[in-house]
């Protein structure tokens, strides 16, 4: 008799749960059913701009919970392979030579290695930043799709496992058996895996709200922009591919870059009732421009419990300055640090639509502290990245990356909840690493 196993949301850290079950051949013994809100596999939760295809090896960012390397490297290798590139060198070489040699259509993978170079890891490290090293592996977004399609198919072939698209869930009760209240009806699971990732907050919080004792609280939240700026400001540091850094600012608060798209493009991440902003960049389409966030980490104290709730509702005065839920402000730089509401823009184009911005004053929507805290940050970019602060580079209003309560695994029987929507990860190498760790039996622990 098949064990029935549910999966909430088709994302990355489903991929790698399904992955982990067929690797370890304990796939044979589940009917496997996911559901998934997305109207068919090129519309789910790990497609489109929600994921740039940067795939890291790195222990100093993505989440945490410790992931092995060599499970980084093989999470690296399954998407880089479902991606149709193949490796031109064997792994003797060693694991990090051997998939910098993938290659497609001619083409190797986009490569980069931040802070390889001691002399400019010092010269960061001496001007008060905390640098971040790590491998970087770009797919880009457009190859993403096939990248989608590809996995998808072969998971497919599994007379087991079935995908039910534009299946919205809209509660869960824990058991076994587990039940799931979908908008197609009710489901019931011997086990049950939720991988809704951080589009699904509303139903994690409702969980959090019905389950307390599974949840540890959160009280961070990170908020900030997408900040643009021209390639030839970052060109100097192209080998890194990304610049991973963090910083403790004046008011206290640390500051971060994350997401670095090189000739990429911004564009708008919308949720159900706000649009936020975000940044992706193509393997084969490049841009002037390059983008990354920079988000200040704001934590709350008692009695203060809604960290995700300030995100959002700073999120949505943003689209009320705009004058639209689904548009963002855009400012130069120079206009934001001088309190003055931008007007007209200088020599940086931005990538953004035309339709999905308005000219503004993001100082509106900013408490000081976070303010402060993001004028701090770029002026000492600048004494590391010459050009960081011209007065002219753009800055969209708001990005946020929610911090989701972190859910504790082992408590019910037969749940698992992986990913970003954990609170456990935050990046597709994380998510992905976690769904199949917990698939496989590997214990997990936290940092």
């Amino acid at each position: 008799m098949l064990k029935r196993l549910g999966i909430v949301g088709f994302g990355a850290s489903a991929i790698g749960f399904i992955n982990g079950l067929i690797e370890s051949g304990k796939v044979k013994d589940y009917r496997i059913t996911v559901l998934e809100r997305g109207k068919d596999y090129s519309h789910n939760t790990i497609s489109g701009v929600r994921m740039d295809g940067k795939i890291f090896i790195s222990h100093g960012m993505g989440g945490e919970i410790y992931i092995p390397l060599e499970i980084q490297a093989k999470t690296v290798e399954f998407y880089l392979k479902f991606s149709g590139y193949t490796p031109t060198v064997d792994k003797r070489v060693g694991i990090v030579n051997y998939l910098k040699s993938f290659e497609r259509d001619g083409r190797k993978i986009e490569f980069g290695e931040s802070f390889s170079d001691e002399e400019i890891y010092k010269r960061f490290y001496h001007h008060g930043f905390e640098p971040v090293k790590s491998y970087f592996f770009h797919l880009g977004t457009d190859i993403l799709k096939e990248t989608n399609k590809n996995i998808y198919e072969y998971f497919s072939s599994f007379e087991n496992i079935e995908f039910l698209f534009g299946t919205t869930v809209e509660d869960v009760e824990f058991g076994p058996p587990h039940r799931v209240h979908t908008n197609r009806g009710d489901f019931e699971f011997d086990e049950l895996v939720i991988a809704v990732g951080r589009s699904g907050h509303r139903l994690m919080e409702r969980l959090k709200e019905k389950y307390p004792q599974l949840v540890r609280p959160n009280q961070f939240v990170d908020i900030g922009v997408r900040y643009e700026l021209p390639n030839h400001v970052m060109d100097p540091f192209s080998d890194m591919y990304e610049v991973k850094v963090r910083y403790r600012t004046k008011t206290g608060y640390i500051c971060r870059i994350f997401c670095q798209n090189p000739a990429g493009k911004v564009t708008l991440e919308k949720y159900e009732d706000f649009t936020t902003v975000n940044g992706y960049s193509d393997s084969l389409h490049k841009t002037e421009n390059t983008n990354f966030a920079i988000l200040v980490t704001t934590r709350f104290t008692e009695p203060f419990k809604d960290p995700t709730g300030y995100g959002v509702n700073l999120a949505k005065l943003a689209n009320i300055l705009a004058g639209d839920k689904e548009k963002v402000i855009l400012q130069t730089y120079g206009d934001f640090k001088e309190f003055r509401r931008t007007k007209r823009l200088g020599r940086v184009h931005p990538t953004l639509d035309s339709e999905s911005y308005i000219l503004g004053d993001a100082n509106l929507v900013f408490p000081s502290k976070i303010r402060e805290s993001l004028v701090d940050f770029v002026e000492n970019l600048e004494k590391v990245i010459p050009g960081a602060s011209y007065f002219d580079n753009l800055l969209y209003a708001v990005e946020v990356k929610f911090y989701t309560n972190k859910f504790l695994n082992d408590i019910v029987e037969g749940l698992h909840v992986v990913g970003d929507c954990s609170g456990w990860t935050r990046s597709i190498q994380y998510a992905t690493s976690m769904g199949y760790m917990r698939a496989v039996g590997m214990k997990i622990q936290s940092l």
